[in-house]
């Protein structure tokens, strides 16, 4: 096979990878290198000539001519016999040019050039998707849904890039079809091995603040900035912002006429209550603020060790909790603080915890995961309501009950 013959074969590569012809030209020089090293030792007198225009290549090897009898080094020398063979008035002394054709490799060596070709381009072009995608990180990016496995999943972009979108990555409600288009932002890309494994996450709080980027046009053009977002993914967020412009008010201009504008965001995120939040450096009104929809009485604040006690009516402590305890451990991320909720005008409440020896941990544990920590907000609660947000039985939660009356009937 002539060395011209070899590179058009090749051009499936170039076609399939879209690598240009000067690109491909110079992995082609660099492989075929390798190979006259492993086949005489060296390279350094081989002249390897590319034309990307053409798409030939030519391989020449140098060396000096000597009298016959006295070649020692056969890469580097030829006999003054062999090199009139070339050209009949060459000299001893004089420098000799042969064109190397690819049958002299042998048939095992342009099998193992094959090979190494197909590897330099795969690598030039997970090269290239790394970086293109390196670029991607934390931006909103739509990929196909290709194959729904267990653990993930794989999606597939136009130009057929694979990605995965793990399940813990997924919102809880997500619900995907093969062929179906998925929004998320890129939110890692690693090289394993030569392969790069791109990562798409739709509960990361930086897919929520991309989301108001491109269904805003005010944060998208910088004339509302977003402070920080905090989620729990497919329930609840909170979303702190803020305008330098006097004249914008940036909850209302985020959230719209009756919420039209940030609908759009709730519906890809399914249906997640998104609270958007008025950022001040008050870190006191800041604190009453993400407590919304809560209405607090007042605030005993240690900036010190970042607590806040937090005094409310016994009818707002349900809502500053929020279903689940999202709210308040929410309001907690967003400010940086941990925020303790307190009733007003309730006399002395008892920690949970100080029932230990007549309530099992576990069943502590369930009343704390809900934010329902003390005896008074235990008391407060509906059993059928309790059933339906804890682990709990109804039995259980009756004997908790008991248990905890009778430590005000004393």
């Amino acid at each position: 096979m002539e060395n011209i013959a070899l590179i058009e074969s090749f051009s499936e590569f170039k076609d399939d990878k879209l690598i240009d012809r000067v690109t491909l030209m110079a992995i082609l020089e660099d492989v075929f290198r390798n190979a006259l090293k492993k086949k005489y030792g060296e390279d350094d007198n081989f002249d390897i000539i590319v034309n990307p225009d053409k798409g030939d290549l030519e391989i020449w090897r140098n060396r000096v001519v000597v009298a016959d009898g006295e070649v020692e080094d056969p890469n580097r020398e030829i006999s003054l016999t062999q090199a009139r063979k070339i050209e009949p008035d060459f000299e001893v002394g004089e420098d000799v040019s042969e064109e190397v054709k690819l049958v002299d490799l042998g048939r095992r060596a342009i099998l193992a050039l094959r090979q190494n070709l197909i590897s330099k381009i795969h690598e030039h072009d997970n090269t290239n998707i790394y970086k293109q995608f390196k670029d991607l990180e934390g931006e909103i990016y739509t990929a196909e849904v290709h194959h729904i496995r267990h653990r993930a999943i794989i999606l597939l972009d136009d130009e057929g890039n694979e990605i995965v979108l793990p399940k813990d990555r997924q919102i809880p409600s997500d619900f995907f079809r093969k062929g179906e288009n998925v929004r998320g932002i890129i939110e890692s890309v690693e090289l394993k091995g030569n392969k790069p494994t791109i990562i798409m996450s739709r509960t990361a709080p930086g897919f929520l603040e991309k989301l108001f980027e491109q269904e805003i046009p005010e944060v998208f053009d910088g004339l509302i900035t977003i402070k920080k977002v905090v989620r729990v993914p497919g329930e609840k967020a909170k979303v702190a912002v803020d305008s330098y412009d006097d004249r914008i008010d940036p909850v209302g201009a985020c959230v719209g006429m009756k919420g039209s504008r940030i609908h759009s965001i709730v519906r890809e995120l399914g249906n997640e209550n998104i609270d958007v939040i008025n950022y001040t450096n008050n870190e006191q009104l800041f604190i009453t603020r993400a407590l919304s929809p809560a209405k607090i009485t007042s605030i005993k604040m240690d900036e010190e060790n970042k607590t806040a006690e937090v005094m409310l009516k016994p009818e707002e402590v349900s809502k500053a909790i929020g279903r689940g305890g999202h709210n308040i451990r929410l309001a907690g991320q967003l400010t940086g603080y941990e925020i303790d909720v307190y009733r007003e005008g309730v006399e002395e409440d008892v920690e949970l915890k100080e029932f230990a020896d007549e309530i099992e941990d576990w069943v502590i544990a369930e009343f704390s995961k809900i934010g329902l920590d003390t005896a008074k907000a235990v008391l407060e609660q509906d059993v059928e309501d309790l059933v339906r947000r804890t682990d709990l039985e109804e039995e259980t939660i009756k004997d908790v009950m008991a248990v905890l009356r009778s430590e005000f009937e004393e």
